[in-house]
């Protein structure tokens, strides 16, 4: 089965309410669609958001590094010697993360549509069925405790809350969810680079005095600061979660040799795909710590492969991986379905995606 031509266009999605957190605010969910073609006929799909306070990509980046530097190297390949294609994948061009990670997702699902079998069977089939949180965007402490109600209301029984812009409110935020949801509810508190190491150990020693039980905190400092991170983690009882901090295999192994942190979060269009990612999981088991499942705000194409390789690894033990439910509507035909917070992967081949509406190919 050969490449014969690899396509892109972009998808736009409403969002049920703006997604608000310290680094933006999205009304719509807009993402970067890839198609890889074959001359038997069967097509893989990918994709990626630009998500430029994070990974530094745009739509026109990620669309003209698989134009210009991706597609020459990968036309003509045969998708069954598939560790070759996704070497070629990673050393077509420096960064562009995004862009190889959904490439690097059309490719895994071509090849587990050849061979007949299931992507998460195929990356490991732990188990066909993962947990969700769902993030509660920053808001006034009424408001996020209102967005609470009603996330528990469809079947959430974890919350994870923006925090990061002022902690005397996050503090008020973080009450008033706590009295309003009840004891029962996981709460995850996500500050995406808000404060300071000192600051956070501040605010949640504050936390933890006032008997708030938070289940996790998600990168509370920048992404560079993994001294500041490892500060964090061992001034506090409740456990640390690095996200932006981790991009590549490289990023685990340091923040597991300092101990900086007590899970990884990994994020398909950060490892710059599967391949990487699954590099991360297997550093990560040699460490003995869990990792976390996150995506970025993506359709449910890119979230479907990211379920997958959830399902597939024991060592992932935790997810978020709510930005389909976030939309007003699902244009994506197949995947994963959503039971409130439990996600169950297809037994199909591949993604088990069927076709998606409304993209808008380019010329």
């Amino acid at each position: 089965m050969k490449i014969i031509d690899i396509k892109t266009g972009t998808l736009s999605i409403p969002l049920r309410k703006a997604f608000k957190t310290a680094l933006r605010t999205l009304e719509h969910l807009v993402t970067n669609i890839v198609l890889i073609e074959t001359d038997d006929g069967i097509s893989g799909l990918g994709e990626a958001p630009a998500t430029g306070p994070i990974t530094g990509d745009s739509s026109a980046g990620i669309r003209g590094a698989i134009h210009e530097f991706i597609k020459p190297r990968l036309i003509g390949k045969r998708i069954e010697n598939l560790d070759e294609v996704l070497f070629l994948l990673e050393t077509s061009c420096i960064k562009n993360t995004s862009a190889k990670a959904a490439v690097d997702i059309a490719l895994h699902d071509l090849f587990c549509q050849m061979y007949k079998i299931p992507l998460y069977r195929f990356l490991g089939g732990f188990r066909n069925k993962v947990e969700t949180d769902l993030t509660i965007s920053l808001n006034s402490p009424e408001e996020m405790a209102k967005d609470s109600i009603e996330a528990i209301s469809r079947g959430f029984r974890i919350l994870k809350l923006k925090v990061g812009q002022d902690y005397k409110l996050d503090i008020k935020r973080i009450q008033e969810i706590r009295k309003s949801v009840g004891a029962d509810v996981s709460l995850r508190l996500d500050a995406n680079q808000g404060w300071k190491s000192k600051e956070a150990i501040h605010i949640m020693k504050m936390i933890e005095e006032s008997g708030i039980s938070i289940e996790l905190l998600e990168q509370p400092v920048t992404a560079h600061d993994v001294e500041g991170l490892k500060q964090v983690r061992d001034s506090i009882q409740t456990p640390v979660l690095a996200d932006e901090s981790v991009f590549s295999p490289l990023d685990a192994e340091k923040i597991l040799s300092m101990k900086a942190a007590d899970f990884l979060n990994i994020k398909l269009m950060k490892t710059s795909g599967l391949r990487q990612a699954m590099t991360v999981c297997a550093l990560a088991e040699l460490h003995a710590t869990e990792c976390f499942m996150g995506c970025m705000m993506e359709s449910k194409l890119s979230v479907t492969a990211a379920a997958h390789l959830a399902c597939a690894k024991r060592i992932i033990t935790r997810c978020d991986l709510d930005s389909p439910v976030l939309c007003s509507e699902d244009p994506v035909k197949g995947g994963i379905s959503f039971e409130g917070g439990v996600i169950t992967v297809p037994d199909l081949p591949g993604l088990g995606i069927k076709h998606i509406d409304g993209i808008t190919w380019d010329k």
